[in-house]
């Protein structure tokens, strides 16, 4: 029981601390939902006044309007493999904008369909010719570790899997702006044109619920050991009272030990003829007959 009494004392603390980590994580995913609903509210701004060549998008700054003017540069857009839309797994069209200082901006334009395998190449409404005004939502960079994505050789020509605005600043021919902006209004409208991307919500999750487990684990495991331990106080009680010399008889103890006479020793006594001068039952049928036997004779006399 040692090791069970132990063990209490480790996973009680450690349900206490999950139940923590839990509430902190969901403090910072409530606060990233905070953080949307309001930079999704603000007013637009120009990009340079959240963005900058070669500088990186704050995460404070993360889902700001921002506007741009310039003109889409179709020679170097690139498609990004696997991204959801309305009708299942297709290609993001990322298309620079280039504005009237020379810099670029990466914008996301929308959602396509792939083709009927991976390989194929899907068809890109293009996109309007000539000076554009665009808003949309400003984004950082994708990486490895805020994806869980990478970019990989061995990919069709034009696709990439992620937007990882410093790999592609190195193969335009142009500065290019931190982050990227995902297209929610143009002027003039294409038509077709890709599918918005839509926003992608955040969620506190389910991490204030799973502290709340955690917290009762660890009470359950706290009533469940002292229920435990005072079970096996109140047994070890009663055998060390039951072992004590001069307790108590028992309904064993009373039967034999005094000099009180028990059921089988009264009917020895009484039903044994001749031990100590009574008659016993059979005695008394035997004087019975032999009267009645003498009473028969005197009759027939």
């Amino acid at each position: 029981m040692v090791g069970f009494h132990l063990l209490v004392l480790v996973i009680v603390p450690s349900f206490v601390w999950l139940g923590f980590w839990q509430l902190d994580r969901w403090e910072t995913r409530s606060e990233s939902v905070r953080l949307q609903q309001d930079n999704v509210a603000a007013e637009p701004v120009p990009v340079e006044e959240l963005t900058g060549v070669g500088e990186e998008v704050s995460p404070r700054d993360r889902w700001r309007t921002v506007e741009v003017s310039g003109t889409w540069d179709t020679e170097h857009e690139l498609l990004l493999r696997n991204r959801d839309g309305s009708r299942g797994v297709g290609f993001h069209v990322l298309t620079p904008l280039v504005t009237e200082d020379g810099s670029a901006v990466l914008v996301n334009r929308g959602w396509i369909m792939r083709g009927d395998t991976a390989l194929d190449v899907p068809e890109v409404p293009p996109a309007p010719e000539g000076p554009v005004e665009i808003a949309g939502r400003l984004q950082f960079t994708e990486t490895e570790e805020n994806t869980g994505l990478a970019n990989r050789d061995g990919l069709p020509e034009g696709q990439i899997m992620i937007v990882d605005v410093d790999m592609l600043a190195e193969r335009l021919p142009y500065p290019v702006h931190g982050g990227y902006v995902e297209l929610t209004e143009q002027d003039p409208v294409p038509d077709p044109a890709p599918e918005r991307v839509e926003l992608r919500e955040e969620d506190s999750g389910m991490s204030l619920s799973y502290a709340v487990q955690w917290w009762v684990f660890a009470v359950v495991a706290v009533v469940g050991w002292v229920v435990l331990i005072r079970r096996e106080l109140r047994d070890a009680r009663a055998e060390e009272e039951g072992g004590e010399p001069g307790g108590s008889d028992g309904p064993g103890g009373s039967t034999g030990s005094g000099g009180s006479d028990g059921p089988d020793d009264s009917s020895g006594r009484d039903g044994s003829s001749g031990r100590d001068g009574s008659e016993g039952p059979d005695d008394s049928a035997a004087a019975g007959a032999g009267a009645i036997a003498e009473e028969t004779r005197a009759g027939r006399r």
